[in-house]
């Protein structure tokens, strides 16, 4: 066996205090939306808006994340097991949530949210959260790193985990891959938001951008990662690219199409 293989053997959980598990996934969750908080909050003084209404946005944006990402997990990967056992959908703390559901579920929050805050159109909204939006998938991925969750398939690279709470098997870590493409999306559009590149560009195109970025690179890496659906698709891609067609074409409409 390669010596350079990472044995990969990590508790997902931090600590226990009586029935309460802090666990990693839950804490870098978390601290993705703490810190898109703060994120937006400096993007709200910089363009003189409302700073107070940032509360109910946090609202609206995690009841839409969790609520969106579930039921995109039972309805896309499971939907024979939930639709018989629909009570088990809402066993959130068993696991189970879907980035593009996550994704359909906050853009429907944030539709709600702009209706009630006409100073802050919709297309304005998605546009700024690409920041911390993608800054919250990077954590996000680590966490399924620590959960040994969403890992690739068997392979030889020298870089390759070995997950112990699955099987002894080398494989792909593509929870490390997405979170790297994630941060580093991250890093690109604060810098162009510093340099005033989303003040000068037509709405929609740092949206645009996000979405082919995100799930361009997911299409590409979920052919290193393991079949997360429970049924078989007739079909030579997975369910995981297929959803992130969609997302991918608006996406280049948006990036290049000239009236917003």
């Amino acid at each position: 066996m390669n010596w350079l293989y990472i044995r990969w053997n990590v508790s997902p959980e931090i600590l226990e205090l009586g029935p309460l598990h802090i666990r990693w996934y839950g804490l870098l969750f978390a601290s993705g939306f703490l810190v898109g908080f703060y994120i937006m909050r400096w993007i709200y003084k910089k363009e003189k808006k409302a700073e107070q209404s940032l509360d109910a946005l946090l609202w609206y944006l995690l009841v839409g994340t969790i609520v969106g990402a579930r039921l995109g997990h039972c309805l896309f990967y499971e939907p024979a097991y939930y639709l018989a056992n629909p009570i088990e959908i809402l066993k959130i703390w068993e696991g189970g949530l879907a980035s593009h559901g996550g994704t359909i579920g906050v853009f429907l929050a944030l539709y709600l949210y702009a209706k009630n805050h006409p100073d802050q159109p919709f297309v304005w909204l998605t546009d700024r959260l690409t920041l911390p939006t993608a800054l919250t998938a990077a954590l996000i991925r680590i966490g399924n790193l620590f959960n040994s969750e969403i890992y690739g398939k068997i392979t030889a690279v020298p870089w390759a985990f070995i997950f112990e709470r699955v099987d002894p098997h080398p494989r792909h870590p593509t929870q490390l891959y997405e979170a790297i493409v994630y941060a580093v999306l991250f890093i690109q559009l604060l810098y162009l938001y510093r340099k005033g590149w989303y003040a000068t560009q037509a709405h929609g195109r740092p949206l645009g951008l996000f979405l082919t970025w995100v799930f361009g690179w997911r299409w590409v890496i979920e052919w290193w990662k393991e079949p997360q659906e429970a049924f078989s698709l007739p079909l030579p891609l997975n369910m995981g690219q297929l959803l992130s067609l969609p997302f991918i074409v608006v996406g280049l409409y948006l990036l290049f199409a000239k009236n917003k």
